[in-house]
């Protein structure tokens, strides 16, 4: 479905095949979140060292790897597909990989990222014309579910989903491209859904994702988030580290909201 270019279609990630990474990233082995959760957008790394790239920012302090997957349909870009999921699982990458689906239709692909080794599928439900049914299939597969949400959709759809939903993720920018200003008015809403996910009782991470940053992730951890996304932020950086290390300082100004997130299941 994903057309990937030649240059993501070439991409060597330069390591032997590991055959347990996949199962490792899936193991029945329980590492509940008692933190917040930093996933690093590979969207903004440099893909003619992707592996590399994403193993330097594990090491500096990251949990997860967030995978942005553009169609050039449902959003005005196109990026990576399961190809490339399934290299960095090669490349012996085993933390969770986050995958966000911009695409539509979502079903299809579902099945082939949770091959590819996919730990979270999220997708966007207006991409998608049952999303019960969607959310349901991600789950089939073995994968955390999610719904996304833009700037302007509301969140009016989560309340008939709820039980099926793992991951609510709001996008504090409009999706397709990385490096743009957070909008302000994604506070309110992520006030709103922390409200929502609170009041249901079910495990579910609330992230966000767009403009997140060192100088304003503790405001928006303060309005209920416990998952951020930063792409730019991290990686257009000299020092990941540092940068991460700046992040979790701020953020150690905040209670963690809601409950514990299995992380690996």
């Amino acid at each position: 479905m994903l057309a990937l270019s030649t240059a993501a279609l070439a991409l060597s990630l330069g390591a032997p095949s590991l055959s347990s990474a996949v199962s490792a990233a899936r193991s029945s082995q329980i590492s509940m979140a008692s933190k917040y959760t930093i996933a690093p957008s590979i969207l903004s790394a440099d893909f003619a060292r992707l592996g590399e790239e994403v193993e330097n920012v594990l090491k500096a302090g990251a949990d997860t790897v967030h995978f942005d997957v553009m169609d050039n349909h449902y959003v005005p870009n196109l990026t990576i597909g399961p190809m490339v999921c399934k290299a960095l699982r090669n490349y012996g990458i085993e933390a969770p990989i986050d995958v966000h689906l911009m695409v539509s239709p979502v079903d299809a692909i579902i099945g082939e990222f949770a091959a590819a080794g996919a730990s979270f599928i999220t997708f966007h439900p207006e991409a998608t014309k049952h999303v019960d049914r969607s959310l349901s299939l991600v789950r089939s597969h073995g994968c955390k579910s999610g719904l996304v949400f833009n700037p302007a959709t509301s969140l009016d759809i989560l309340k008939y989903v709820i039980d099926k939903v793992d991951i609510v993720l709001l996008m504090s920018v409009n999706p397709g491209f990385g490096g743009q200003k957070f909008i302000p008015a994604t506070l309110d809403k992520l006030r709103e859904a922390r409200k929502i996910i609170d009041e249901s009782g079910y495990d579910i991470s609330l992230e966000i994702d767009g403009g997140v940053g060192p100088a304003n992730i503790r405001e928006i951890a303060e309005a209920g988030a416990d998952n951020f996304v930063a792409g730019s932020a991290i990686f257009n950086t000299e020092d990941y580290k540092a940068t991460i290390d700046k992040m979790r300082e701020e953020l150690a100004k905040v209670p963690v909201p809601g409950k514990e997130f299995a992380l690996y299941q």
